[in-house]
């Protein structure tokens, strides 16, 4: 089994006193635990959560994760990194410590929450505020400014707001991500409220620091936090279709660009221009560029040539298999090939042929698409890992010798 132990230490402390919501969950345990980290369904997420929502061309991400974190991880009972990935110059190291600060937390956030959809905060500020008619009043990528990574619902309705950081600097370090409620607040906590849902479907509220070690060291540890609330951007009970599409668009769009269909990725994040926060009153240049758009992604969606059937007939995408430059040892074994398959529901590609641009709300709720939306869940069998999003998605990863 490629199994990692990584320690989760949940600082309980933080959350609100007895009778007071966010309720501490049930599904997670005070103080410092071990948990069974599966590496293939790790790189998975990575994959999955480095993967754009609203932008066209070729992604840099693509089945990059899987390639390039492989070889970073060392054979010890731990998760930690081997040594010459330890040595990366600053700028990688940045990178691989991001995503692993959201890999790990979300693929273990997802298992405990139950969480049905994982959107990227800014994607969700730009539709909601959009929608709402609102001023967004957190819009930067970086900063006390900045919008929350992901905004999560789950399978019972609840929204959960959520922060992830990742450091392989020390446990001191890790901590001044994580920040302090201030005044002001900073690092994490300043960045991860600033949605408020409203009662009843109100979740978690929270800040994850990953502190990644390095080969035999005593191994990473990933702490998590619930601070007192900030100022926040409220949703009312009025707007919660809003925030369900904004969830439903992301996801969608996600899985249809890992399967290969990347225009009909953007018609559906962003129908009424370049940027989800575009407004339905559209000048004549961008309602050319609309119309030319949505013909593409027709086409699309019709010239299936470079499509195939995947996971049966029910699912079509794309199976790519990487050969490594060299073997990576894995536990007693050398893996030397990596198969990764991405499909999405065939219904809805059909559904999208016809009509890819989905203007209305309530066009988006009675969509087939939005309907076969379901739980994001990841599953592990050794050397494998598969992921479902309901019944709209399927992907598998693979790990050959």
């Amino acid at each position: 089994m490629m199994e990692r132990t990584l320690i989760v230490d949940i600082d309980k402390a933080t959350w609100p006193g007895p009778g007071i919501r966010p309720l501490f969950p049930r599904s997670f345990a005070g103080g410092r635990s071990a948990y069974d980290l599966n590496i293939p369904a790790m790189l998975m997420m990575i994959g999955y959560l480095t993967t754009p929502t609203s932008s066209t061309g070729v992604s840099l991400s693509e089945f990059w994760a899987w390639v390039r974190y492989l070889a970073a991880i060392s054979e010890d009972e731990s998760l930690s990194l081997t040594n010459s990935f330890a040595e990366l110059d600053a700028h990688q190291k940045t990178i691989l410590s991001d995503d692993f600060g959201m890999g790990v937390p979300m693929l273990w956030l997802s298992e405990h929450l139950s969480l049905e959809q994982i959107v990227d905060g800014r994607y969700f500020m730009q539709w909601v505020a959009a929608s709402v008619g609102a001023a967004q009043r957190r819009t930067a990528k970086r900063g006390p400014n900045k919008t929350p990574d992901f905004v999560a619902r789950d399978t019972a309705g609840r929204w959960h707001v959520i922060e992830c950081k990742g450091t392989q600097s020390g446990s001191e370090f890790s901590e001044r991500q994580l920040g302090t409620k201030g005044p002001p607040p900073t690092g994490g906590i300043a960045q991860k409220c600033s949605i408020k849902f409203p009662a009843g479907h109100t979740g978690q509220r929270l800040v994850c620091g990953l502190n990644i070690t390095v080969q035999g060291g005593t191994g990473s540890v990933l702490k998590i936090v619930d601070p007192e609330p900030d100022e926040a951007f409220e949703i009312g009970t009025n707007h919660l279709s809003d925030a369900k599409e904004a969830a439903d668009r992301g996801v969608m769009s996600r899985a249809l660009r890992m399967a290969g269909f990347e225009v009909t990725a953007e018609t559906i994040a962003s129908p009424f221009g370049r940027k989800p926060g575009a407004t339905r009153e559209v000048s004549r240049k961008t309602k050319q560029m609309l119309d030319s758009r949505s013909e593409r992604s027709k086409r699309e969606l019709r010239d299936n040539a470079e499509r195939q059937a995947v996971f049966g007939r029910q699912f079509q995408g794309r199976t790519v298999s990487l050969t490594l430059p060299r073997g990576v040892r894995v536990n007693e074994r050398q893996v030397r090939r990596v198969i990764i398959k991405q499909g999405v529901n065939r219904d809805i590609l059909e559904a999208l042929e016809h009509g890819p641009v989905i203007e209305d709300s309530a066009e988006v709720q009675n969509s087939s698409w939005a309907k076969l939306i379901g739980r994001s869940l990841i599953e592990n069998d050794g050397l494998s890992a598969r992921m479902h999003i309901g019944q709209a998605f399927r992907s598998e990863l693979i790990l050959e010798e």
